[in-house]
């Protein structure tokens, strides 16, 4: 990613240039992304291609200020804080799903994120409601965020009910928690982002993905609420917790679509529709 592109990244965000890699400007890069852009599976519903390339996702998040889902968001987030001297490692993590089952390998896209100032930590502006803020690499207490209260554990039979303290796990799976329940599995080695290749064109394609199944484009909100469109339901939660509620009928298209330009910065032709459903 050249200077002019990390600019006009940088822009998109509404984020300053930080002067160095520190971990007050990576919170601030990860606040800002989660604001801005996105996390959205639209493309997959309006028969887009989804590419794993630095210079179409750049087309994408910052041109065409669109969103998209872990692959492209945390790709791109990769490529930006690398630019900035950030030292980035990708990782692939699997989604824990009903009855403690495992999602498919290169399920989910993560990263190691090391500072100049304080070490490494766990960054993710592609997995919608999640913290609003890098999570501390090596702690393995509970981290409490205005998302929730997360913890990074050894992965295990036993690990949502470790303790400890801080330093644990260098090597072997890593479990992310989230309010006491796990949110998915990190593997620890090294990946790219053509690895996750795979992963993506299964996520778009199979009748088994989750994001076949439904439409969303959510983000977080300035007062650190959340406002979601899932389908033609629009959900609108404080920070406090106090929560409104819209659906659209089939009537009000252009209502969609206005939600999509005015809360979203989301310009379509046309309302997304889940293949065979509403």
């Amino acid at each position: 990613m050249n200077s002019a592109e990390v600019d006009a990244y940088l822009r998109r965000l509404g984020a300053a240039r930080p002067d160095r890699p520190t971990l007050d400007a990576l919170r601030e890069l990860h606040l800002c992304h989660l604001r801005t852009v996105p996390f959205e599976n639209l493309s997959i519903h309006l028969g887009e291609e989804i590419a794993l390339d630095e210079k179409r996702l750049l087309d994408k998040v910052v041109g065409a200020r669109r969103g998209g889902f872990c692959y492209e968001l945390n790709g791109l987030f990769a490529g930006l804080l690398d630019a900035l001297g950030f030292g980035v490692t990708l990782l692939a993590a699997r989604v824990h799903g009903a009855r403690g089952r495992l999602g498919i390998p290169y399920d989910h896209l993560a990263l190691r994120v090391r500072t100049a100032d304080a070490g490494d930590w766990l960054a993710d502006v592609g997995f919608g409601a999640h913290s609003h803020f890098p999570l501390s690499w090596r702690d393995r207490r509970e981290q409490d965020d205005p998302g929730g209260s997360f913890r990074i554990a050894e992965a295990g039979p036993d690990a949502a009910g470790a303790g400890g303290g801080a330093g644990a796990g260098e090597t072997g799976d890593l479990d992310l928690l989230k309010d006491g329940e796990r949110e998915y599995r990190l593997e620890t080695r090294p990946r790219l982002l053509a690895d996750f290749v795979t992963g993506a064109w299964w996520h778009s394609t199979s009748p088994e993905s989750p994001f076949t199944r439904k439409l969303v484009c959510t983000r977080v909100t300035e007062d650190g609420g959340r406002i979601t469109l899932s389908g033609r339901t629009l959900k609108v939660t404080a920070a406090d917790g106090a929560r409104e509620e819209r659906e659209y009928g089939e009537g009000e298209d252009e209502a969609v679509l206005a939600v999509y330009r005015e809360r979203f910065g989301i310009e379509l032709e046309r309302v997304p529709r889940v293949a065979g459903g509403a």
